[in-house]
């Protein structure tokens, strides 16, 4: 049953990942008229959008690269690269959406990275960034010895799983701050709880979901690469279907 778990935690995965990038998208569209690149507040519309989509759903997808049975044998070299490129293209959707919201504080004169939620937000790519230069330099380059490499491997996981922990509260305090900034006035305060806070509210819930279940999947001892000389013994489970 290990493999059919997996993909069915796969399957579950990716709807909520689809989930994870509507509901933002949505949204900014209906509740707060769509997307721009002028400077207005709908070039801050992409900023949400596009952070869920780097930090939180591809930054998990690229995860968990290293867990799909086809990864355990073969070489290591494709899934390596694999690993390394979405990875960099959650990076780029992070960097677009972080100048999405500097471009609309800088157009509107209002000051960049004074909230908890900005600072937990760029310390948050800050160690994205230095994750992602050192696993390319490390693990990817063959420079690297294999006693570096082991040295440094527990300190790569850990730090990635840490970064996608930070990455969910770094989107979900951003939800509830754009809900106290856009729900402000008596007619319809965030206390009442409109249909718009029922939805954002919605969203962060799901992006907690998906976080939640990749960071299961990447804890589950039973999908994870076997190490080398363990996979033979482990390959029978896989085609019995236990």
């Amino acid at each position: 049953m290990a493999s059919g778990w997996f993909y069915l935690s796969c399957l579950v995965l990716g709807s909520l990942g689809s989930m994870c990038l509507l509901f933002p998208a949505y949204w900014m569209q209906y509740w707060h008229g769509g997307f721009a690149w002028d400077g207005s507040i709908l070039t801050f519309n992409w900023h949400p959008v596009l952070m869920v989509a780097g930090m939180v759903v591809v930054y998990g997808a690229a995860s968990l690269v290293y867990r799909l049975p086809q990864a355990w044998v073969g070489p290591k070299l494709p899934w390596k690269l694999l690993h390394a490129a979405l990875h960099l293209l959650a990076f780029a959707l992070t960097v677009v959406g972080l100048v999405a919201v500097f471009k609309f504080h800088n157009h509107r004169k209002i000051a960049n990275l004074y909230s908890l939620h900005s600072w937990l937000g760029i310390i948050t790519v800050f160690l994205f960034a230095c994750q992602w230069f050192l696993g390319f330099a490390i693990f990817l380059l063959p420079w690297a010895s294999l006693w570096l490499r082991s040295l440094l491997k527990p300190t790569h996981v850990f730090f990635g799983s840490a970064i996608l922990s930070l990455s969910i509260a770094s989107v979900t305090s951003g939800i509830n701050e754009k809900l106290f900034f856009s729900l402000k006035n008596a007619t319809k305060p965030y206390s009442s709880l409109p249909s718009e806070a029922v939805f954002a509210n919605s969203s962060g819930m799901l992006v907690v979901a998906f976080g939640l279940l990749v960071l299961y999947i990447l804890l589950a001892s039973s999908w994870k690469r076997p190490e080398p000389g363990i996979l033979t013994d482990r390959q029978p489970l896989l085609h019995d279907g236990e």
